[in-house]
This record gives structure tokens, C-alpha cells and sequence, in this order.
């Protein structure tokens, strides 16, 4: 565990001396491993931390014992939230290899129970960026209450090394400024276009009605059957340039737009038509461009599905000062270590509850913290 403790000892402790007697380290591993093995709240990070204090011990001293539950909220919820999140993600850079042209989904989830009445603060927002390859979260920021995803992006965007691979945003983060950043880090981008945009959106749907033969274009399509329905995916890709797309010249380093036409033909006969649009760094590569919007899914799919389902994080209601927003990074943490684990054929749920009853297999997942 030397990388953990290495990038989260320097996080600044905001007791008072005489207020130390639990080492901050100390009471951060704790946090971290007991939602792992299945903790859902403080007091149940305590009774991890009395039942497990011998094996905690391999890692760390506790020579005072373990913290009782409002100690560790106290601790936590006034933890600063930046310095936080920077020794997060600078764990993930040095355990997690991305490979040249991986795909970095970006979006935003509410933590819906974390808002409070008496003091009016609303609900927090995080928005995370998604290795698609590795099912691993590289990080996350919060949205300011007084502002939004357009604000935070270029925030999280500044913290992660993106050389090389190809982040994907949502229609909220179709903004002139976040594809220039992308592009100054020498990252690519597929953006989703929408009404937010309208003279853009207008302009590529336009494009697509009748593609221009002296522009390159290319054509990728996938079927797929399951639970008795039919989907047809077709991925429609153009090149561009300032003549058939003007919009296109604000844009810092475009070279494509994307359509995305899905069919689902079901059972009884009902069949339903979307069609998606997209502008993007990529050169003309339909089959490359649909993976990328794919992969995007599973930011929905994957994580954000497991965080509601596995974690029940919608239920939670943590909400003391930064409490919310440092137990959503615990459980983070937990799913990539989770996800990582291929020994045993079993849900996210099944492998936490086995954690916390087998300290083998718990310290099994902690050897992968070295190596992701």
C-alpha cells in the first residue's frame, strides 16, 4: 500500500495537535477499505475497522485503537475536498496505463439524497471521467452549486493526462473552450450535438441530408439480437471543412461529424428510431468513431448504473460539510478495485459482502491497488 499512503499522506489535516490522536492515514485507509468490504455509511466503517483491527494492523499501526463513527465523519467532512480529489487522481495516473486512442467518458451524476433543508444546499454533483477499456474512474470534481458541468469539465480536464486518447462529452459539454483544451493537451474529442447549439446542430444535420461527393465519408453498421428484440446501429461519418460546415470553423481542431441512426425492431412489432449527432478531432474512420460514442455508453451502463444499484449511492445521506462528496470518492475507489478483480465470478455486490468476511480475499484486492 506504499503508492496509497505516499499520495494521500499529504493531504492536509485540518485538526488541531492536540485533536491527533487518530493519524489522518490512519483513519483514510480505514475509510477506503471498508467500503470496499461493503460499508455504506460511518458507523458501519467503524465496525469494520473493530472487527478487522488485527489485519489493519499489516498495513498500518493503530496504536490508538480505532476511531469511533463520529470522530470519522467529523474528520473527513472537513477534509479539503481539492486536495482530495488531486491525491485521487494522482493515484490513479501511477497504477492505471492508458493506452494510445482509449476512450475517456465524461458526465456527471447527482448524489440525490446529499442536499440539506435547513441551510438550503442543494444535492451535489459530480462529474467523473471514465476509462471505458479499464471500467476505472481516473477522477472527479463537484459542480459548484452555483454553476455547472460546462464549469467543471475544463476543471477535471486540467488534472487528467489525456495525451493520446479520445474523451467523450455529452451535449452539456459541447463548448467551444472545452474542445480548444482537449486539443492543447493533445487529446482528441466526440462531442454530442443538441439544441444547446443550434446553428451547429442545424448545420451537421443538413450535412447528413446530402452528403457532398468531394467530401470523404464512410459508413459503419452493427446488429445485435438479444432478450427477443433487434438493434441496428449505423454510424454515418464526414469530413469537414469551413464551406460545407462555417459553424465548424469555431471549433478548434474538427475534422469530422458523426450520425448515429439506432433502430429497435421488438418482438411484438413495435419498432422505435433515434438519431444522434456528433462533431470530433477524429479523421474520417466510421468504425473507430462508433466505438468511441459506444464506449461513451458505458459510463451510463457501467458506472453510473453501479453506483445506484450495487452502492445504492442515491440513497445515501451523508451530507455533514464535504462528507458526501469524500464517501462518493470512497465508493470510486472501490468499484475500480472490484471491477479489476477477475478471480472470482461473482456481481459487485456478492465480491464486497465475500471481502468482508474473508480478510484473504481482501487483501487479495489490495494487491491489485499496485498494479491496476
Amino acid at each position: 500500500m506504499s503508492d496509497f499512503i505516499a499520495h494521500f499522506s499529504i493531504i492536509p489535516d485540518p485538526r488541531v495537535d492536540r485533536c491527533k490522536k487518530y493519524p489522518l492515514i490512519e483513519i483514510l485507509f480505514l475509510c477506503m477499505v471498508a467500503v470496499i468490504a461493503d460499508a455504506g455509511g460511518w458507523e458501519e466503517v467503524e465496525d469494520f475497522g473493530i472487527d478487522r483491527r488485527d489485519w489493519l494492523r499489516q498495513f498500518l499501526p493503530y496504536d490508538n485503537g480505532i476511531p469511533g463513527h463520529d470522530a470519522i465523519a467529523r474528520v473527513m467532512s472537513r477534509l479539503n475536498p481539492k486536495a482530495l480529489q488531486s491525491s485521487f487522481m494522482n493515484w490513479m495516473k501511477d497504477v492505471v496505463e492508458l493506452t494510445e486512442g482509449q476512450v475517456i467518458a465524461i458526465d456527471g451524476k447527482t448524489v440525490r439524497r446529499s442536499f440539506k433543508d435547513g441551510n438550503r444546499r442543494s444535492a451535489i454533483h459530480m462529474v467523473s471521467a471514465f476509462a471505458t477499456a479499464n471500467s476505472v474512474v481516473l477522477g472527479q470534481v463537484k459542480v459548484d452549486e452555483k454553476s455547472n458541468e460546462i464549469t467543471a469539465i475544463p476543471e477535471l480536464l486540467d488534472l487528467l493526462a489525456i495525451k493520446g486518447c479520445i474523451i467523450t462529452i455529452d451535449a452539456m459539454g459541447c463548448q467551444t473552450s472545452i474542445a480548444e483544451k482537449i486539443i492543447d493537451r493533445k487529446g482528441d474529442y466526440v462531442l454530442a450535438v443538441k439544441d444547446n447549439q443550434p446553428t451547429l446542430n442545424e448545420e451537421v444535420r443538413h450535412l447528413f441530408k446530402e452528403i457532398p461527393e468531394e467530401l470523404e465519408s464512410a459508413c459503419h453498421e452493427e446488429i445485435t439480437k438479444d432478450h427477443g428484440r433487434i438493434e441496428t446501429r449505423r454510424c454515418r461519418q464526414i469530413e469537414v471543412n469551413g464551406e460545407w460546415l462555417p459553424e465548424g470553423q469555431r471549433w478548434k481542431g474538427i475534422k469530422s461529424v458523426i450520425e448515429i441512426l439506432g433502430r429497435r425492431e421488438m418482438s411484438d412489432g413495435a419498432t422505435t428510431v433515434e438519431t444522434r449527432y456528433y462533431i470530433s478531432s477524429l479523421k474520417v474512420d466510421a468504425q473507430k468513431a462508433f466505438n468511441a460514442v459506444k464506449s461513451h455508453w458505458a459510463i451510463e451502463n457501467t458506472l453510473h448504473w453501479s453506483l445506484d444499484m450495487s452502492y445504492r449511492e442515491d440513497e445515501s445521506r451523508i451530507r455533514r460539510q464535504n462528507g458526501a462528496e469524500f464517501f462518493s470518492i470512497l465508493r470510486r475507489i472501490s468499484l475500480n478495485v472490484i471491477k479489476k478483480d477477475s478471480s472470482k465470478k461473482a456481481g459487485i455486490n456478492r465480491k464486497r459482502k465475500m471481502a468482508s468476511r474473508n480478510t484473504d480475499y481482501l487483501t487479495q484486492l489490495m494487491r491489485q491497488f499496485q498494479a491496476f
